[in-house]
């Protein structure tokens, strides 16, 4: 639910199943963010979707944070609350940006650590977004190795982003359909899709642009296994009317209902 379309969304005059916010945006604050956030919550299911968890960082999660993201739970009862694989500052210092985590055994410790932490403080199961990466550690274990043993351990789901899959294997030499397959599908409880552009080096997951055609292709393979999962897209950029959203939705609306009919 991005500011130009809230109004929509307030009037419940959004033709969507559901929405998400960047949980940030509304921890701790009251007036008219929180008003507008509860006047659209008594129309939709809520997702709240989290930038600043941060559980690659070896300080551990933030109690203040935790607090506030209690605080906002209890007050909107999310339907979805997610977060990412990545660390986004240390000592106190919080770069804005979800920074790679090294995928090694003691990254993996230190991740699932933190999701325990964040989990039992937040007395719930959380989702984890796979992220969109453009440089590889050396002597690490795959992406997908990973996710597996962290959802396994911490019971956590996995948030899969289909647009960064399809980055990430790009950017890594890596085929998308590969890393889609090593994935834990059956711990993904919600989808993202976006756009993404081409940079000097590689791919970037920019939201700025419709789907790709490839990731449609990669997300109708997700959910002819998967089955119908609650899917959103990204905008961030380049942000067109809702109609314009909306119609690339139902793209998404008529693959899921294929995958039922399959099944």
């Amino acid at each position: 639910m991005r500011r130009p379309h809230y109004a929509s969304f307030v009037a419940g005059e959004a033709p969507v199943d559901f929405f998400e916010v960047i949980s940030e945006n509304f921890m701790g604050v009251g007036g008219r963010p929180i008003d507008t956030l509860m006047r659209a919550r008594a129309h939709y299911p809520l997702a709240l979707h989290g930038v600043s968890l941060s559980v690659g960082s070896a300080d551990g999660p933030d109690k203040q944070y935790l607090t506030l993201l209690k605080d906002l739970i209890d007050r909107v009862e999310p339907a979805i609350v997610s977060d990412h694989l990545c660390w986004t500052g240390v000592g106190g210092f919080n770069s804005h940006d979800l920074l790679p985590v090294p995928l090694t055994d003691e990254a993996l410790d230190t991740v699932c650590r933190a999701i325990d932490i964040a989990q039992e403080h937040l007395g719930r199961r959380m989702l984890f977004e796979n992220p969109s990466t453009y440089i590889a550690f050396p002597g690490t274990m795959p992406e997908w190795e990973f996710l597996h043993a962290m959802a396994r351990r911490t019971g956590c789901g996995l948030l899969l982003d289909v647009n960064n899959v399809f980055v990430s294997a790009t950017n890594h030499g890596l085929d998308p359909q590969a890393w889609l397959d090593g994935l834990p599908l059956d711990a993904v409880g919600q989808i993202h899709l976006a756009g993404h552009s081409t940079g000097e080096h590689g791919l970037i997951d920019t939201h700025d642009a419709p789907v790709d055609p490839a990731v449609w292709a990669l997300y109708a393979q997700t959910i002819a296994r998967t089955g119908p999962v609650a899917t959103m897209i990204e905008r961030d950029g380049n942000l067109p009317d809702l109609d314009v959203l909306t119609a690339e939705l139902d793209g998404a609306r008529i693959l899921a209902g294929a995958s039922e009919l399959a099944a």
